[in-house]
């Protein structure tokens, strides 16, 4: 008994010291996301019934390509939910996306970035496990199912059919954390 004990001991005080718990981004996740999201915008009768879409539903079928500068800041995003242990779009210090997207260097018009807390091209979700997950949930919009913003904002609806671009942050948090996950999902043209 005593051995196990001090065989725990040893894990616990292991996973302490090398910071086994601190939050994580996932970066194959967040391309299962990614591969899942065009995968549905090029065959949106395939999920129409699943993700609870209307028949009539017209969608941008164009895939999203993938973007470096995006996902750099959406994992900076993702990792911060996770790890300063928040879920929104306007981080603590007051700052929001299209600051930090035009920061990265990706260019935005002028009268995106009027203020620092504006939010044009992020959609966040928390809590799921997988990629695919966060995509359906967004999409179903259990988050803001009134307006369906983030449905329009993935799937390219009214005003958004000509965004082309993408990043994604997946991180993982840890047990001290509200959620076990964090995604932030940039899509933006510039």
């Amino acid at each position: 008994m005593k051995t196990l004990i001090t065989a725990l001991f040893g894990i616990a005080l292991l996973s302490f010291t090398t910071g086994i718990d601190k939050p994580m981004l996932d970066k194959e996740e967040a391309k299962k996301a990614y591969f899942f999201l065009n995968t549905v915008r090029a065959n949106v009768t395939a999920y129409a019934k699943e993700l609870q879409l209307p028949n009539d539903i017209k969608i941008t079928t164009r895939a999203l390509m993938w973007n470096d500068t995006l996902a750099k800041v959406a994992e900076a995003k993702a990792l911060d939910m996770a790890t300063r242990n928040y879920f929104a779009h306007v981080d603590p210090d007051g700052v929001g996306m299209n600051y930090y997207i035009d920061k990265a260097g990706y260019k935005l018009d002028k009268y995106q970035v009027k203020t620092k807390r504006q939010n044009s091209f992020e959609s966040i979700s928390a809590g799921y496990n997988t990629g695919e997950e966060v995509i359906k949930s967004l999409i179903i919009d259990t988050w803001d199912p009134v307006n369906l913003g983030h449905r329009k904002h993935l799937l390219g609806m009214e005003g958004w059919a000509g965004t082309t671009d993408i990043g994604i942050g997946f991180a993982r948090g840890t047990v001290n954390n509200k959620f076990t996950t964090y995604v932030s999902i940039l899509i933006a043209k510039h």
